[in-house]
């Protein structure tokens, strides 16, 4: 897979977190690295830097001296109390004096596990180091915050995504034109991991990636569908808005929470009011809710649609 052949072996390969890496490439050059908390979204570069570090800090070691947990698969206190802890108990390989547990995604932790956690990072801090990974901060309780030098991971830029983009692209001998750009970096929405499965997706389907390919592999339906679909309902046409809705729904096989993000976006970018856009994006953000909570898609799509119907007729 082209998110294992390409990730990172060194600080350098870590692209659009670079204040984060000097300071951690600091840290690790010291041997004296606290407990380390990386917060930021899914595929931004928090377990690569993880895994760089263990190769920087122990060399052909290092497997021998990390051990890697999915917190989300592996939640519970009992992980906590057999896994860490015994490999927590011994000593390190090598010149390091420490070991390194890295734990990604240690907010799905339940309560227990995560008091059982700190417990564990209290008593083993001369033979072991923690590295926790999360989406959310606000789910990790903050006696475990307290503990960690905390790093916030950003999306990537545009810039960095196209920097990444044209490197794969040169690697795999592959052509892709601007639009192709411009359309991957708006499917991933600068999460490398999906970026990468993307392009090789496209890749194996032809040798040429466009823009076409990039929405139809994606199953991600086109900026200017969606425009579409909002001019129509702007305009007060509801059933051709909610006609072009479904067809396009259909034609990609998108659920309703994909439409209705697309929509936001698009509103976003759109030439309306500040005031209508904030209104939409308030509804929008009501008939997501539902549709979690397990509301009929079609009947919250066409509500959606419905309140922007009425919404340009009640200005009138």
């Amino acid at each position: 897979m082209w998110t294992e052949k390409y990730r990172p072996k060194e600080f350098s390969d870590i692209i659009g977190q670079d204040n984060i890496v000097k300071r951690v490439k600091a840290l690790v050059e010291s041997k004296e690295m606290p407990h380390l908390l990386f917060v930021g979204p899914a595929g931004v570069g928090k377990t690569s830097l993880a895994l760089v570090i263990a190769r920087k800090l122990f060399g052909d070691e290092w497997k021998s001296n990390l051990l890697e947990l999915n917190a989300s698969d592996e939640r519970g206190i009992d992980v906590i109390r057999v896994k860490v802890k015994e490999f927590a108990r011994t000593r390190a390989i090598g010149n390091v004096p420490f070991k390194i547990i890295y734990l990604d995604e240690c907010d799905a932790l339940t309560r227990d596990a995560q008091q059982a956690l700190r417990r564990t990072m209290e008593n083993y801090t001369k033979t072991c180091r923690f590295i926790l990974s999360a989406n959310y901060s606000s789910k990790i309780i903050d006696p475990i915050q307290s503990r960690c030098a905390i790093f916030r991971f950003s999306r990537l830029d545009k810039k960095d995504v196209f920097k990444l983009i044209e490197n794969i692209a040169k690697n795999e001998k592959i052509k892709i034109d601007e639009k192709a750009k411009e359309a991957l970096f708006e499917v991933s929405g600068g999460d490398v991991r999906r970026l990468e499965n993307l392009m090789q997706s496209c890749a194996s389907i032809k040798n040429e990636i466009t823009e076409k390919v990039v929405y139809e592999v994606a199953s991600y339906a086109r900026p200017t569908e969606i425009d579409e679909i909002i001019k129509t309902a702007i305009g007060g046409n509801f059933k051709a808005a909610r006609d072009k809705l479904l067809n396009t729904m259909l034609k990609y096989g998108l659920s309703g929470v994909d439409i209705v993000k697309q929509v936001k976006n698009a509103v976003v970018k759109s030439n309306i009011s500040t005031r209508d856009k904030m209104r939409i994006i308030k509804e929008a953000a009501e008939i997501e809710f539902r549709m979690s909570e397990g509301s009929d898609e079609f009947l919250q799509l066409e509500a959606l649609l419905s309140f922007i119907v009425l919404l340009n007729n009640d200005e009138e």
